[in-house]
């Protein structure tokens, strides 16, 4: 399981995005038609759970929903197009019924998504869930709006979660969706075509054993824009949201003090450096120290960070960081992040700093490290702290540009 160098491309290819398009259903004709048209805003509801939600195995900011009308404002540049995010953690088709008067009828949605069946599975009997699907699809229905249901990525096995309980609940997706009519977007297919070809490339589209990371819900909306619009989706351009210190530039601007915590050596550089970029500032740097320590070790540090919720966390993962190989690594790496973020969407900042940053020459071991990191850094859609190849200016003065550029950035 190496990593190769075409890995996006067999990705892309692996996970349908250089496929022919699917056949559409007929449910989605209306909504494709009024996208194309161009003419009345179009919305879209995505009803799920925190696999649909925004939480931090996404980077906290976005999810698929978000992406879905990234993807969709690339195929119909003049159409006026929302898709709302309806997911919460946690919650089941039972609940989905409970909420779908509040959280996506009253709305006048022209489309629903549907993602469920992760939840439903450890709590629900199999015809329960059917029938609750076949609740939520005739309610949208009496609403005017159309439906997609789409089944959920494949997992790391569990015992509360046994992969074959999860391809029994898919199929029933399925068998719902054809007995119906409606379309379908059969987004576990397209993940267990990844892992048939490459498991660690499967891997990496999760950020721990349930949750896809943004690479996975990247998948997730190229599979529902194509359904949609018969349309190739791509991600080239799309990069992490911009500014990236949203939460710490409000903080300076109203004169609010900022707690961080940075990972050497920026724990000693950051307080200036906010300093300098916004006179009066009051910053407290708490330091994560990293020496002499492996990927679990930091993992582990990583912890309680959620409780202490800092304003800024900034993560720099020396490249001497020891891993027992490249599961190994991604899982570690992984939830080093996975903890720095807030459960929900994101309340505080966090950046990464790839080893190259602080250190521009870096060694064949050390380079494979930054690789890789880079690799789950962007599939968590985190910003980074970067210096460009050759450039060999001080860390400190690095620093203080990038921070100023994030300010310029944030102006209005």
């Amino acid at each position: 399981m190496e990593l190769s160098g075409n890995f996006f491309l067999r990705l892309m290819c692996l996970a349908g995005l250089l496929m022919p398009s699917l056949s559409l259903a007929a449910e989605g004709d209306r909504t494709r038609r009024l996208l194309e048209e161009g003419r009345e805003p179009v919305r879209i509801f995505c009803l799920g759970d925190s696999i649909t939600g925004v939480y931090y195995h996404s980077g906290g900011l976005r999810a698929y929903p978000e992406m879905l009308e990234i993807a969709l404002r690339q195929a119909y540049p003049n159409a006026p197009v929302t898709v709302r995010n309806a997911g919460i953690s946690g919650d089941t088709t039972k609940g989905a019924l409970a909420r779908l008067d509040r959280d996506v009828i009253a709305h006048h949605p022209h489309l629903v998504t549907v993602m469920f069946g992760m939840n439903d599975l450890v709590s629900l009997p199999l015809d329960v869930f059917e029938s609750n699907l076949e609740r939520i699809i005739a309610r949208c229905h009496e609403a005017g709006a159309e439906v997609l249901l789409c089944t959920q990525n494949s997992v790391v096995a569990t015992p509360a979660r046994p992969l074959e309980t999860l391809e029994r609940f898919t199929r029933a997706i399925r068998g719902v969706a054809e007995k119906h009519a409606v379309g379908l977007v059969d987004c576990f297919a397209r993940f267990e075509e990844v892992r048939a070809a490459d498991v660690l490339a499967w891997a990496l589209l999760h950020s721990d054993p349930i949750h896809p990371n943004m690479d996975g819900h990247k998948v997730f909306a190229a599979e529902i824009a194509r359904v949609i619009s018969g349309k190739a989706v791509s991600w080239q351009a799309v990069g992490p949201p911009q500014p990236a210190l949203r939460h710490t530039l409000t903080l300076l601007k109203s004169g609010k003090p900022v707690n961080v915590l940075a990972m050497p050596p920026y724990d000693t550089l950051i307080g200036p450096a906010l300093e300098q970029l916004h006179p009066g500032a009051r910053v407290t740097v708490t330091t994560w120290p990293t020496e002499n320590r492996s990927l679990a070790e930091l993992r582990n540090a990583a912890k309680p960070v959620r409780q202490k919720a800092p304003d800024l966390v900034l993560l720099a993962v020396p490249a001497t960081a020891a891993s027992a190989g490249p599961e190994d690594f991604h899982e570690n790496y992984a939830w080093i992040m996975n903890w720095s973020l807030s459960f929900g969407p994101q309340t505080w900042d966090v950046i990464v700093a790839p080893p190259s940053t602080a250190k521009p020459d870096l060694s064949p071991a050390e380079r494979t490290h930054e690789d890789f990191a880079r690799r789950l850094i962007a599939a968590q859609d985190l910003n980074v702290i970067d210096r460009p190849p050759g450039d060999r200016t001080p860390l400190p003065d690095l620093l203080g540009q990038w921070l100023n550029r994030q300010w310029n950035t944030a102006q209005p």
